[in-house]
């Protein structure tokens, strides 16, 4: 495996990591926008990506943006919301023909930086505010997007368990915002938010591709220029609160056919602690992989789940489990589900196992690593945490879990809240 280097400068306010790699045939540029997670600006920041994709101060329109995409030879532009912990964070990403593979062209580079800055820096508009016009229908694609969510049963289950399990917590928030948020956002209100995001947000921009690392440092340094900013040193998530003795559980009854029940656990593990690893395995072991104890013992063994699996969060150290049942089985569901987790605290697990998951774990990094977006992806986990663990450092990490490890890391594990959405003739009043 290549070495990936990641060669990080701060300047112009903008943190820069270039990440040189003859692996890749186009070159990538993300910015990262970061800024913590809050009731207040949330719905503003989930419709901002929609707004800044529909024109700039040179492109006034999508199609004008789309018009000088083809023209880089078909670059692709791509952004997006989501939350880590408690931060919430943009990504704009920019993909774009290598101009050393392109006879006669030298610029391409160039005019892809230019074309991403003003998205970010100049979008289009009037009078200091965004186009009406615009705002409108990106609140409509915005809406819609919320209400996919709530008609996604396994999504909205999901977004409920959370809701419930981080009550008086950032997390809970919903990365989409919410409806009744939409109707007060103006082409004003909006257009001055943006200008808050651009002071305020920590910006991280991220090139990758086959390229001279000089040139491009000095490429990206004399396009991006922004006030410096005050970076604000890593905050360790919130304390976890006090867990019940029981869990909390949660019943919802809607016409539904498939039930759909759903675990909360705290890790008390997160991405900058030690034990980050061996949950990684724990995870593999317990949901992550079609091999794992959920899998075959609830779904293939009893038959009890039309789907059976687990995953982590690993910013805020959470781990969900998520089954779709028949509405008459939750009680035997949900004792197996849970006899699987005494199995992972207990060791029953064999080093057979142990291996394979290890594999499928590292297989799983390496698929991610041959992608541009996952590799940045990787690389701004760093970020996030506020930790170095480059991509190799977590590939040795993973080969090096014990199974003494994955007990100590499964015991730390508390359930918190159980959350079922069932039909309404269905058993389980509790």
């Amino acid at each position: 495996m290549d070495k990936t280097v990641e060669d990080v400068t701060h300047e112009n306010g903008v943190n820069l990591h270039v990440v040189p790699s003859k692996k890749f045939k186009t070159v990538t540029i993300t910015a990262k926008l970061k800024a913590p997670l809050s009731r207040d600006t949330i719905t503003k920041r989930a419709l901002l990506p929609y707004v800044l994709q529909q024109g700039t101060k040179s492109f006034p329109s999508r199609s004008d943006i789309q018009l000088k995409l083809d023209s880089l030879y078909g670059a692709v532009l791509s952004m997006g919301g989501g939350k880590k912990g408690n931060n919430h964070i943009l990504s704009i990403r920019m993909e774009v023909a290598n101009q050393k593979f392109i006879s006669n062209e030298s610029a391409i580079l160039e005019e892809a930086m230019a074309l991403l800055n003003e998205v970010i820096f100049h979008p289009y508009s009037e009078n200091g505010a965004f186009k009406q016009s615009i705002i409108d229908r990106e609140k409509d694609t915005l809406r819609q997007k919320m209400s996919a969510i709530i008609d996604d049963k396994m999504s909205y289950a999901n977004m409920k368990l959370i809701d419930e399990m981080c009550d008086n917590e950032l997390y809970k928030l919903h990365v989409h915002g919410y409806k009744e948020d939409l109707d007060l956002i103006t082409a004003e209100n909006l257009f001055a938010y943006h200008q808050t995001v651009l002071r305020e947000d920590q910006l991280d921009i991220y090139v990758l591709g086959d390229f001279d690392t000089a040139t491009v440092k000095e490429k990206v340094q004399s396009t991006f220029h922004r006030d410096e900013h005050q970076v604000e040193p890593y905050k360790k998530e919130e304390a976890s609160k006090e867990l019940n003795l029981q869990p909390n559980v949660v019943i919802e009854k809607q016409d539904i056919q498939q039930a759909k029940l759903h675990f909360g656990y705290r890790t008390h593990s997160t991405y900058q602690d030690d034990d980050y690893f061996a949950l990684q395995v724990f995870n593999g072991l317990f949901g992550g992989f079609p091999s794992s104890k959920l899998f075959i013992n609830v779904r293939e063994k009893n038959s009890l789940a039309y789907y059976a699996a687990s995953r982590f969060e690993s910013h805020k150290g959470l781990l969900f489990v998520f089954s779709g049942i028949a509405p008459n089985d939750y009680e035997k569901a949900r004792e197996i589900i849970e006899l699987q987790m005494d199995a992972m605290k207990n060791g029953d697990f064999s080093a057979e196992e142990m291996d394979n998951t290890k594999e499928l774990i590292i297989n799983q990094l390496l698929e991610t690593m041959d992608n541009t977006q996952g590799m940045i992806e990787l690389l701004y986990q760093q970020v996030v945490a506020g930790t170095e663990r480059p991509p190799q450092t977590l590939i040795d990490g993973i080969k090096q879990v014990t199974t003494e490890n994955v007990i100590e890391v499964a015991n730390k594990i508390e359930l918190d809240t159980i959350y079922l959405l069932t039909g309404k003739g269905g058993e389980s009043d509790e």
